[in-house]
């Protein structure tokens, strides 16, 4: 019986390489810890996360942890939380909202780094810079209102509906 082999794109292998092997399995890992991930944070009331993929750091060097606790209050999904006399991170449960770094005392104490559904990264590790990409994704969304009211007024006007 002969057996069949397919890459991660689906495309039909006669024999696979070590390389097209390992390449299969890292997907099928990343695969599984996407699904554990949607588990664990579907448990703790999120249903959707809206961030392909990210990352949060802690400089252990500048953390004023033991004097505030403040992102760790702050933190929606708890994903941070004190242990042995630092801050640490949850990865499986953070979802790189933005509410550790804006509540921190310390700026790029916490770095947040991630990837939304369209493909634009974004990295913010200070106050001010949370604010201004919140503001800036503002403008985003009353432009595109906007531009829906002037589609609908011209409509509208040219009797269409």
């Amino acid at each position: 019986m002969e057996r069949s082999y397919f890459s991660a794109e689906g495309r039909l292998l006669s024999e696979p390489s070590k390389k097209e092997i390992y390449d299969l399995l890292l997907g099928a890992e990343k695969k599984k810890r996407r699904k554990i991930r949607e588990e664990i944070l579907r448990s703790v009331g999120v249903d959707e996360e809206h961030f392909e993929e990210g990352s949060i750091k802690i400089d252990e060097r500048t953390c004023r942890g033991a004097e505030c606790k403040l992102c760790i209050k702050a933190c929606p999904t708890k994903a941070l939380y004190w242990d042995e006399g630092k801050v640490k991170i949850e990865e499986n449960l953070c979802i790189y909202c933005n509410a550790c770094v804006l509540s921190c005392i310390v700026d790029n104490c916490i770095v947040v780094t991630r990837k939304r559904k369209n493909g634009e990264i974004e990295r913010f590790g200070t106050p001010r810079e949370v604010i201004l990409l919140m503001e800036r994704q503002a403008v985003q969304r009353r432009g595109g209102a906007l531009k829906e009211i002037m589609a609908e007024l011209s409509k509208s006007k040219t009797g269409e509906h």
